[in-house]
């Protein structure tokens, strides 16, 4: 195991919005770089999870180049050229293909895990011991590993992956499984059927694999972005940095799943029962908040949190420096701002999203 370790690299995707979050989560700060469930960013908690498996200077953040400076500030111990910073917004295929190029150009032999800097994770040790499996897997056999997440409701938010045989048991103890089909976001009565089955699995795009075994996938299925990504074979350091404006420029803009996954042949999945959650909306901020006697979370960005509430009840309130006073409220959210007071009932936390549509129709791009 420590010899397949230390060929581990991961790659941290953090370029990402969460619209769902506004007006907290906005274009200049989007949701991995705010303190959502703790006294530290989402971005932090994440990159030090990771580092259980793995030291911080093979850590590599894939991030959009406005937010470089705000990388750099949250995660000091990350080398500065180990932040790649993407010219352009071009799904998760290219961040994830260009991140494990990265670790490739550093050691042939990586295995790289990949994360989003916003997910949630409540047991850290088996997230450890699920990733050491899928590591070792990875770093052995010419497969793309999945780690997929055992449902514990119809989510109608998620993707879903099917499963057939059990292959093998890896790591302590752990099933390997072949992956059959993905389906995206299905309707609650699909999601619960799916469940039903057994052979279903939340899709957290959380996969582990051997940079090179990557490469081949895309010369396989996504020719032409594997032809041009190819300047990055050879290229290192400084020189890899400044070939990817001309790299995202020429790419096509595809998720992972659409570009590889729903096509390789070699694709296995390893399930992970450590608490996983995408913190997608407020109510799961509020779900995983810590409660008072009445039932209400009170966060914010500094320790100073200013609330009065009477007869206010199971409220999720985001205070922002100055006091928030509740008479009378249950089950609402309240987000307080610089600019923005936003204020929804938290069964109607998803519709937030419409906010955020209706303000780019408008064009009042202040506000996103």
């Amino acid at each position: 195991m420590s010899n397949t370790l230390d060929h581990a690299y991961a790659v941290i995707l953090a370029g990402g919005g969460g619209t769902r979050l506004w007006p907290k989560s906005r274009k200049k700060t989007p949701k991995q770089f705010l303190k959502l469930t703790g006294k530290k960013t989402m971005m932090q908690v994440a990159t030090e999870r990771i580092v259980k498996l793995l030291p911080w200077e093979r850590v590599i953040v894939v991030t959009n180049k406005m937010y470089k400076n705000e990388v750099a500030e949250q995660l000091p111990e990350v080398p500065e050229q180990n932040i790649i910073c993407e010219p352009d917004k071009k799904d998760t295929a290219l961040a994830m293909l260009t991140g494990a190029l990265y670790a490739k150009s550093i050691d042939p032999e990586a295995v790289v895990v990949n994360s989003a800097s916003d997910h949630v994770v409540t047991d850290e040790k088996e997230f450890v011991r699920v990733m050491k499996a899928a590591i070792k897997e990875a770093a052995e056999n010419p497969v793309l590993v999945t780690v997929g997440i055992t449902p514990t409701f119809p989510a109608t938010g998620f993707g879903y992956i099917k499963v057939g045989d059990d292959l093998k048991k890896v790591g302590s103890g752990l099933s390997l499984f072949k992956v059959n089909s993905f389906t995206e976001k299905p309707k609650e009565s699909t999601a619960r059927a799916f469940i039903s089955t057994g052979k279903y699995f939340w899709n957290a795009n959380m996969y582990v694999w051997k940079a090179e075994t990557l490469l081949e996938s895309f010369a396989e299925h996504m020719p032409t972005m594997h032809d041009v990504v190819k300047p990055l074979l050879s290229a290192k350091g400084k020189a890899f940095h400044d070939a990817l404006p001309k790299i995202y420029e020429e790419s096509e803009a595809i998720s992972i799943d659409y570009a590889i996954s729903e096509k390789a042949t070699n694709l296995v999945l390893i399930p992970g029962d450590f608490g996983w959650d995408d913190i997608g909306e407020w109510k799961v901020v509020y779900d995983l908040g810590k409660k008072d006697l009445a039932g209400n979370v009170i966060i914010g960005d500094t320790d100073q949190v200013h609330t009065l509430a009477i007869g206010s009840n199971n409220n999720l309130v985001h205070v922002n420096g100055r006091l928030v006073a509740l008479v009378g409220i249950n089950d609402m959210i309240v987000v307080d701002t610089d600019e923005i007071v936003m204020i929804a009932p938290k069964n109607r936390s998803q519709d937030v999203k419409k906010l955020v549509e209706r303000l780019k129709e408008e064009n009042k791009k202040e506000y996103l």
